[in-house]
């Protein structure tokens, strides 16, 4: 079946590409077919012809992807698209994301663009690609670009006899290892002594045990979900779940390990588990690396998403000498603002999402939760010869008492321009009661109360405004959400049924 032009430009998420890969789950119809796949692959040889100047026959193109069921299927129409037009194509097999963009990079490699195929922690049915140039991931408008031009394409079959193989991960690995050697500098055995253990949930993150922290020396018994399966049988691949985020919890205390990492389905995010069992994750995974940072990067800018708690911002300020720059959800926005940063002359090595995505300056601000993992592994390292631990580094971080995130749907048509109505009367309403609104806010409306916050904005992608509320003290968050429904109150195409 050949995929229309409104399923196809329908596939766009974001800086990225997303759709349904596979039948099995009601009302939900395949969108991202093999043959849009392949159309979607030619649209990125003619954007990536255009970016680099190259013709297309010259062009140096990899392909990796995730543990989906649909990966396969997939990665052959991609590569099938690559060899008609003649250019050098890759088969990296199975990878992680960050390792797909160092295909541009490592010497070696020296791809001009790459593409992963994934949906990050969506469920078995979902697929997608995510697209690499020398420069890093593409943006959005990239992405309308590419899908523009595979509307006008057909389904093209190339030679696959042509297609190259090679191990990136391998490769990928021992820039890890190496990293870590130098950071140590204890030899080839520098984690020797050390008990880590790993929860891959399934996807494309085992390497890490296997490649790189047991041959480095680390013990690695107890860790968990290795092996790659499409179903994600154990749970969902995204450190931001709660059973995940148990179940690496109760990895380290059952192996009674020194520390323990997670990693989403495609490796550019991570969380981590220290010895007692403290989740290091959200506001903590940001000031822990923050806290490893900043004596390299003394008075220098962290740049995070809107929804961080005050405490943080606090600890980032007065405990480590830094300055907390507050921006909007969204991983590329983050990133984008960091690069834009460092670009107007001002220093900061540290984009980082509450989601566990973290991009570091000295890496190609690439999102990558190896990365992080490795840079958490050096900082434990260190911590170890000096009779310390990880946790020493956000020793003062404080926590709110209550945290909660409520969401209200959007009826009807034009959903952004009827939700910045309600972000106009939700600022309006609350000045006139005298609630401070914080200054600058990059996204939503977020009141101050001598209790807490809120903080009201438009979703990324869908008719939705999600509210998020913390308090310091118990009972905060509900006495603060029934004095933003006040504010609320009128909008008949807003479902308020959560509060």
């Amino acid at each position: 079946m050949i995929t229309s032009e409104q399923t196809m430009r329908s596939l766009a998420n974001g800086s990225d590409v997303r759709g349904v890969a596979l039948e099995g789950v009601a009302g939900e119809p395949v969108t991202l077919s093999a043959e849009a796949a392949n159309r979607i692959a030619s649209g990125f040889l003619e954007f990536l012809a255009a970016h680099t100047g190259k013709a297309k026959k010259d062009l140096r193109v990899a392909v990796g992807h995730d543990s989906r069921l649909s990966a396969k299927e997939l990665k052959e129409a991609v590569l099938a698209a690559l060899s008609y037009a003649g250019c050098v194509a890759v088969d990296c097999g199975l990878a992680s994301t960050p390792a797909m963009f160092m295909a541009t990079v490592f010497p070696e490699t020296k791809m001009d663009g790459t593409i992963m195929i994934t949906a990050s922690h969506l469920p078995y049915n979902r697929n997608g690609l995510k697209f690499f140039t020398k420069e890093g991931g593409v943006e959005h408008e990239d992405i309308d670009a590419i899908l523009s031009a595979a509307v006008r394409t057909p389904e093209q079959k190339g030679d696959m006899a042509r297609v190259q193989r090679y191990d990136l991960m391998e490769r990928y690995c021992h820039h890890l290892r190496k990293k870590i050697r130098q950071g140590l500098d204890m030899g080839e055995t520098p984690l020797k002594g050390m008990h880590i253990v790993v929860d891959a949930g399934n996807g494309a993150g085992g390497f890490f045990a296997t490649q790189v922290l047991g041959r480095l020396g680390a013990d690695t018994s107890g860790s968990v979900f290795l092996e790659p399966d499409g179903h994600f049988p154990n749970h969902i691949p995204n450190p931001e779940n709660k059973q995940a985020m148990a179940a690496i919890r109760k990895a380290v205390l059952d192996a009674r390990a020194d520390l323990g990492l997670i990693f989403d389905t495609d490796v550019d995010r991570m969380s981590a588990v220290l010895k007692n069992g403290k989740e290091i994750s959200r506001n903590a995974l940001i000031a822990m690396m923050a806290a490893i940072l900043a004596p390299e990067y003394p008075g220098s800018t962290i740049v995070t998403d809107s929804v961080t708690s005050d405490e943080l911002t606090e600890f980032l300020t007065k405990t480590l000498g830094l300055k907390h720059h507050r921006y909007m959800r969204g991983y590329k926005n983050v990133i984008d603002e960091c690069i834009r940063l460092n670009k107007a002359g001002t220093k900061s090595p540290l984009a980082i999402e509450t989601s566990g995505h973290g991009a570091l300056s000295e890496n190609y601000f690439l999102d990558d939760g190896a990365y992080l993992a490795v840079k958490l592994l050096i900082a434990a390292g260190k911590a170890k010869a000096k009779g310390k631990s990880l946790a020493d580094l956000v020793r003062g971080l404080g926590e709110p008492q209550e945290a909660r995130e409520y969401r209200f749907k959007i009826k009807g048509e034009d959903f952004r321009a009827y939700g910045r109505e309600v972000l106009a009367a939700f600022e309006s309403r609350a000045k006139e009661k005298g609630i401070r609104i914080a200054s600058p806010s990059y996204e939503g409306i977020r009141l101050v109360f001598p209790t807490g916050w809120a903080l009201l904005r438009m979703s990324l992608h869908d008719p939705q405004m999600p509210l998020n509320v913390e308090s310091r003290k118990a009972g905060g968050v509900a006495e603060i959400a029934a004095q933003v429904k006040e504010f609320l109150t009128g909008f008949d195409r807003l479902d308020l049924g959560t509060l």
